[in-house]
């Protein structure tokens, strides 16, 4: 069986992948809070984890491997989101527009992500259908003393915990204090002390609890579902490096403390940010965008896929139109190539050993284009769908993008050709509007017409061109 060798961010090393139980490799891995579109920078962490999902599935077996991913569908953004609804004339409560919210969000991602080629987890839980499993917690650890109750609030005692609060981030409490944005509340016994509980109003979510009507804090959400999901001690734990402090800090506290049986997750994995064009993505930039913008410019999912994997996931990824365009030029390229073939048995053994080796995944698209040069199709086809690439799923675009449209080319150039004598470029005018209506790409050069389809291509609005 192929070893594989992860970097567990806990200990700083690369480590040989041991899972507790063969039969049932787990994995949690931090997802999305339901208020808006996924960004293209929230889509980083979805594709490494379906890449190390894919991988493990390869190893162990489809059938024993469980990954679990929340959705966070508590929160006081989506809270904001439903206000504004409400004041907009919405129709029905606060809480049911925020359930609304939340349900149609999930929904956008699913398709998004759905569409950059990434399998489902086993798993979705939303942190709404957990919260009996969060009060019950949250009790255990205040009869532990690790956690307290001041003004309806239940906060999280770091004091109880601080041997070991810091060692994933390699930050002491000091330091955490020091050099973190805490909120100052004066029932907190320590500035670094976290809520577990908080107050509800009436009109928006909460439960009952023994401290009253409230809902719960972000970060006991995932311990409890980790806990009910995958149990006290499970293999992974991933998501993007922001949320190691203090979000996965505040996890191994509160799960550690509830659970001292346990080891929680054995490894811990982080992937580094993603910028665009060389700089950070923001609205103040003019660089934000979500995936639903890129799908709909007419960025196959699978080139965003394939950028993603070129860069290993520890490093910064750079989204750059130019790594596009030429990775809309290699898919289809290989496409052509694998084009009516059956896929060989099993993936080359060279692009396994790069994904063995802690996700390198640019090594394995390296040995993807070196198949490609030697003309192994079936083996180039097999190998690239272990990364989810090259999948009849994912291949729509490509199929459009084939399609002949030389004999409106044809047209245009001819159009072209009649109107540089005559000055009359009416008719060129109406050709290009009538393609571009039907979602056509039109480029013309001094001596050339190329057309290509875009991803709205709608072949029926050509009829009567």
């Amino acid at each position: 069986m192929t070893t594989l060798k992860l970097h567990n961010t806990r200990t700083r090393t690369k480590e040989d992948f041991v899972p507790i139980d063969p039969d049932n490799v787990r994995m949690y891995v931090c997802g999305p809070t339901v208020y808006d579109r996924a960004h293209l920078g929230n889509a980083r962490p979805v594709v490494v984890f379906d890449m190390l999902y894919r991988l493990l599935r390869h190893v162990y077996g489809a059938d024993h491997v469980t990954y679990v991913r929340n959705f966070t569908d508590v929160d006081d953004k989506i809270n904001v989101t439903a206000l504004k609804r409400k004041q907009a004339g919405a129709e029905g409560s606060l809480e049911q527009l925020v359930h609304e919210r939340s349900d149609e969000t999930i929904g956008w991602y699913l398709h998004d992500m759905g569409a950059l080629g990434t399998l489902e987890p086993n798993q979705m839980p939303r942190a709404t259908e957990f919260i009996p499993q969060m009060i019950e917690m949250i009790e255990d650890l205040i009869s532990k003393s690790h956690a307290y109750e001041a003004e309806g609030h239940v906060l999280f005692a770091v004091d109880s915990w601080k041997d070991e609060y810091g060692k994933l981030s390699g930050r002491s409490v000091d330091d955490m204090i020091a050099g973190a944005r805490v909120e100052v509340a004066p029932y907190k016994k320590n500035p670094m002390d976290f809520v577990l509980w908080k107050p509800s109003t009436d009109e928006l979510p909460g439960w009952e609890s023994p401290w009253g009507r409230g809902r719960p804090g972000w970060h006991i959400e995932c311990s409890a579902m980790s806990y009910e999901l995958l149990g006290d001690s499970f293999d992974i734990h991933g998501g993007g490096n922001d949320l190691m402090f203090p979000h996965h800090e505040n996890e191994i506290a509160q799960s550690c403390c509830a659970h001292p049986e346990g080891e929680f997750a054995r490894v811990w994995m982080h992937n580094e940010m993603l910028q665009v064009e060389g700089k950070k993505m923001s609205k103040s930039l003019g660089n934000f965008f979500t995936v639903h913008d890129l799908l709909e410019q007419g960025v196959p999912g699978e080139v965003i896929r394939f950028v993603f994997l070129q860069t290993h996931y520890r490093k910064p990824m750079d989204w750059t139109e130019k790594k596009a365009r030429e990775a809309k030029a290699t898919l289809r390229k290989w496409r052509a190539l694998t084009a009516g073939i059956e896929p060989a048995a099993s993936a080359a053994p060279s692009v396994v050993s790069a994904l063995a080796d802690d996700l390198n995944t640019a090594g394995a698209i390296a040995e993807l284009h070196r198949l490609a040069s030697d003309g192994d199709a079936a083996a180039l086809l097999a190998s690239a769908q272990v990364l989810g690439l090259l999948t009849d799923e994912m291949g729509g675009w490509a199929a459009i993008a084939a399609a002949d449209f030389s004999e409106y080319e044809e047209k245009l150039a001819a159009a072209r050709a009649e109107a540089m004598v005559s000055k009359d470029f009416s008719e060129v005018d109406r050709l290009k509007s009538a393609y571009l209506a039907a979602g056509l790409e039109v480029r013309m050069s001094k001596d050339a017409v190329e057309i290509i389809a875009g991803s709205g291509f709608d072949a029926s609005k050509l009829e009567s061109v």
